[in-house]
């Protein structure tokens, strides 16, 4: 395992295993990375819980895809799936809410907040989808969320390095996550920018010869891919 941390993205308890084998220091587990991931159901959460330590778990919470502005009833929805993976051992949980303007919402942060009580509370990505990201990490800083994910605003996180920079440089006690196209071959420029972490989904295709078609969508499917992990983690190492 790597002294600075590498977070992997698995969507099931063989990439969970998989990752932290191949030597990740924690996970995000979600589902439908494809679309940028949602709440993994119930049974997948307690399937990873009992594959490695749940301390390293960190659950994203995103009830669906299409941006980052929920209404009450969904904002209630995460705070209640917050709670279920919480109870159930998960170590944190992943949330993101913007306002209709694009700035943080603040109210719903605050719910979530409360949900997640001592388990790690990190935003994800939405910073990068917000009008003004450096505005959001700031608000994100004063909240007291103790994690945020972000590439810097950019597509890539090594073409968001500056601003990267910039967020480490006074994030406090927040720490700071690059992740967002990450390779293997940018983590030690990220983690030589300041950031904590960095986070990516060293994923692979698989099952490419499964019956596939209308009603099942694209052939193949994803799978973490170990060599991708254990060259990410020699890279931070």
């Amino acid at each position: 395992m790597s002294a600075r941390p590498v977070e992997i993205a698995v969507q099931d308890p063989v990439g969970a295993r998989v990752a932290m084998a191949a030597g990740a220091t924690r996970l995000e587990l979600c589902q439908a990375l494809d679309v940028g991931g949602l709440t993994p159901s119930l049974a997948i959460l307690e399937g990873v819980l009992a594959a490695v330590d749940p301390s390293t778990v960190n659950v994203l919470v995103r009830p669906r895809g299409g941006g980052f502005v929920y209404s009450a009833e969904e904002v209630a929805l995460v705070s209640a799936d917050i709670r279920a993976c919480v109870d159930r051992g998960a170590g944190g949980v992943v949330v993101g809410a913007l306002t209709p303007a694009g700035g943080l919402d603040v109210e719903s942060v605050r719910r979530w907040r409360d949900a997640a009580g001592s388990a790690t509370l990190v935003f994800h990505r939405a910073v990068d989808a917000s009008a003004d990201p450096a505005a959001v990490f700031d608000a994100l800083v004063a909240e007291g969320v103790d994690r945020v994910l972000t590439s810097g605003g950019a597509t890539r996180s090594i073409d968001g390095i500056d601003a990267l920079a910039a967020f480490a440089a006074r994030s406090g006690g927040v720490e700071v996550m690059a992740g967002g196209g990450v390779q293997p071959a940018d983590i030690p420029a990220l983690f030589a920018a300041g950031v904590d972490a960095v986070h990516l989904s060293a994923r692979s295709r698989a099952g490419h010869d499964a019956p596939s078609g209308p009603g099942g969508g694209s052939a193949g499917h994803d799978v973490t891919d170990p060599g991708i992990v254990a060259e990410a983690v020699a890279a931070a190492g």
